[in-house]
């Protein structure tokens, strides 16, 4: 199900976009930037300070994750079961050394989802047929730096 491209995006991105609904049906999206890729169905987060977001998994464990590059304006939004692996237990100590975090200490669960849908995002810039990847990543690259004019960015 998750394909090659889906699996590096998690990987390198990291900060997925969590939507959940409440049990009084409002929703609720955190973003969560300890992902990792379980296996070729699974996405996993380290739960360090979600309470919302946990509640909401164990009433109703449907989830939805989108992950964007901010500089292609390219992702994913995925579609699934979620489960709470609550420390202490073997499942929860099985997955743990596979997060690297130095708030690792702080992990309280660990949350999979088994993902059931996968589909692209992409930005309406692409609509326009001339517009290319490269193009986006130059233009949003320069915005970024514009934004952060006291930092060195290696290339």
């Amino acid at each position: 199900m998750l394909t090659a491209d889906m699996q590096r995006i998690v990987e390198q991105q990291r900060l997925g976009f969590v939507a959940t609904v409440a049990p009084d049906g409002t929703p609720n999206v955190s973003p969560k930037g300890t992902f990792i890729v379980v296996d070729d169905a699974t996405i996993a987060f380290a739960e360090i300070r979600s309470p919302a977001t946990l509640r909401n998994l164990r009433a109703n464990p449907h989830v939805e994750v989108n992950f964007v590059d901010p500089f292609v304006r390219k992702g994913y939004r995925f579609a699934g079961t979620a489960r709470v692996l609550e420390r202490g237990s073997a499942a929860f100590a099985a997955l743990f050394s596979r997060f690297r975090s130095a708030l690792a200490s702080r992990v309280r669960a660990i949350v999979t989802i088994r993902v059931t849908k996968a589909q692209a995002l992409t930005s309406p810039a692409y609509d326009d047929a001339r517009t290319t990847e490269i193009e986006l990543r130059r233009v949003w690259t320069a915005r970024f730096r514009k934004l952060q004019p006291n930092e060195r960015f290696e290339e």
